[in-house]
């Protein structure tokens, strides 16, 4: 997507939101599904633009399992809503949105996505100071090695103020490890495009089962 010339609102094309939110709804009714999106929680959003930043967030108080193609809210890199781009009518952010464009800017990601499961509260109650794990076939699913490396699922402390949280998750993130457990909360995990951010949901949520049933 070019750059808007300097002055020049940044309007995302239609056929790119569109898509962007195909994408979001599939991936929340498929997360719905397993039991990570109940009710109205969780969020998912994807980078429509670098320069300026501008995310496709889903939108807050929907059912996660039914959502359409224009259930979303485009922000700007402090997740505020962008007036160029509200829907009709218009839709609410999640209050998280600034926490997913922090993600991006610290990370680099192309979606972030934020789910409940109940294995990371588990995993971040039982271990506060970080989930350790090592020795298993699947951390190669993140990017880590199989053998003879620990790596380390950071747990942070959470809180209602996303600048308070977006602190604590820059100031707790493991180079090459691509999420972060909010303790008493939930999962936030990252890739280079939705469907990179999807297998690592999977993967990591399958290594917290894991750990967990390991004691």
């Amino acid at each position: 997507m070019s750059t808007p010339d300097a002055g020049t609102p940044a309007v995302v094309p239609g056929s790119v939101r569109d898509a962007a939110g195909a994408t979001l709804s599939a991936e929340a009714a498929r997360f719905a599904g397993l039991g990570w999106m109940r009710g109205t929680s969780g969020n998912l959003s994807v980078v429509l633009s670098r320069e300026p930043l501008r995310l496709a967030v889903t939108a807050s108080g929907l059912d996660k399992g039914e959502l359409a193609h224009d259930d979303l809210v485009v922000v700007d890199a402090a997740g505020v809503p962008v007036p160029e781009e509200a829907s009709t009518p218009p839709r609410r952010p999640s209050a998280e949105a600034g926490l997913h464009a922090r993600v991006v800017a610290l990370t680099g990601a192309g979606a972030v996505f934020h789910v409940h499961t109940l294995a990371a509260v588990r995993a971040g109650k039982r271990w506060p100071g970080g989930i350790e794990l090592r020795d298993l076939e699947m951390l190669k699913g993140i990017g880590r090695s199989a053998h003879d490396e620990t790596v380390t699922i950071p747990v942070i402390a959470n809180s209602q103020d996303m600048t308070e949280l977006g602190d604590r998750l820059a100031a707790a993130l493991v180079p090459g490890v691509p999420a972060v457990v909010v303790a008493s909360h939930g999962l936030y995990v990252w890739g280079a495009d939705p469907l990179q951010a999807r297998h690592h949901v999977e993967i990591v949520e399958w290594l917290l089962e894991y750990r967990i049933a390991e004691g």
